[in-house]
């Protein structure tokens, strides 16, 4: 089977940390190009954007889109609209509402849309999921605090309106909460603390329940030095399960789990493969839906300003 031609738009941190690696060991596509205001990529073709990439450019068949979301609807609409199949790194939008309009316009084209979220391919994830299924679930408690410094050094982008401050991280939380537990979540309360020189907030306190009554309680903060906190807590009828390191490592009862491999990428990029061998999509924005409510009932408090 031929590989599946693709490029990459936005070579950033995140490009080069995970998804030029876990490309370069898929046996399903082939990089061919990349669009970059500042950057190139070796052995490829390089565009400045996406428009000359896409009229100028080698044959494509997929494009993984990785600019900050506030610059990437255009540039999505643009690839459906040239029918790529496309991947969006997470958040999927920069709004829920362009969202929608990506998964009428892929589905207009017949190309495949995949809202990517990472998180959900951590090891532990998907036995969360099973084992949860025969549990009665009493409250969850996410603990997901990080140094912003220390991720996204220098990134001006994720302090402004779309760049979503706290939650770029946070989402991934939600991300994870949004597959493993099994009825929809609401926000119910938000408090929000946006340092005094900063467009988005630096921390957020959550309250969110289900239909069953569950309370979710979620500590999000960027401020955290030393080592990183990125846990979920599920107490249940039948015992306490711990979702630690981000999805990696399981904690059943008093049990520690083996902490699994970080291979979260070149599953991502498997299952976009299968997306598009099979003609389909996976485009849940229920994370971005919980982070806008999240804003939309937010309770906002000024704090000390931020500098990197």
């Amino acid at each position: 089977m031929a590989p599946i031609r693709i490029a990459v738009v936005g070579v950033g941190k995140i490009v080069r940390d995970q998804h030029l690696p876990a490309l370069a060991e898929s046996p399903d596509f082939e990089l061919v190009a990349a669009a970059s205001r500042n950057a190139t990529v070796d052995g490829v073709a390089n565009f400045k954007t996406i428009e000359a990439m896409l009229a100028d450019g080698p044959a494509l068949d997929a494009v993984a889109l990785c600019m900050p979301p506030q610059v990437r609807f255009p540039a999505a609409l643009a690839s459906l609209r040239h029918g790529k199949h496309l991947l969006l790194e997470k958040p999927p939008g920069a709004t829920v509402g362009e969202v929608a309009i990506l998964k009428e316009v892929a589905a207009q084209h017949g190309c495949s849309l995949f809202a990517s979220w990472h998180s959900r391919h951590a090891g532990a994830v998907e036995p969360a999921r099973r084992l949860l299924q025969d549990r009665e679930i009493t409250s969850v408690q996410v603990t997901w605090k990080e140094d912003v410094r220390r991720w996204h050094p220098g990134q001006d982008w994720i302090w402004q309106p779309g760049g979503l401050g706290v939650f770029d991280p946070g989402i991934n939380a939600l991300s994870i909460l949004t597959a493993i537990l099994p009825r929809r979540l609401t926000v119910t309360t938000s408090k929000l603390s946006f340092p005094a020189n900063r467009q988005a907030p630096i921390a957020a306190e959550l309250s969110l329940t289900d239909d069953a009554g569950i309370a979710v309680e979620a500590a999000l903060d960027w401020r955290q030095t030393g080592p990183q906190t990125w846990d979920i807590a599920i107490e249940t009828r039948q015992g306490r399960v711990v979702l630690r390191d981000g999805g990696s490592r399981l904690t059943v009862g008093t049990e520690e789990g083996t902490a699994h491999p970080d291979r979260e990428y070149p599953s991502l990029y498997a299952h976009f493969a299968r997306l598009v061998r099979s003609a389909s999509s996976d485009a849940d924005a229920s994370p971005l839906e919980l982070v806008a409510d999240a804003f939309l009932l937010g309770e906002g408090a000024s704090v000390e300003p931020f500098e990197f």
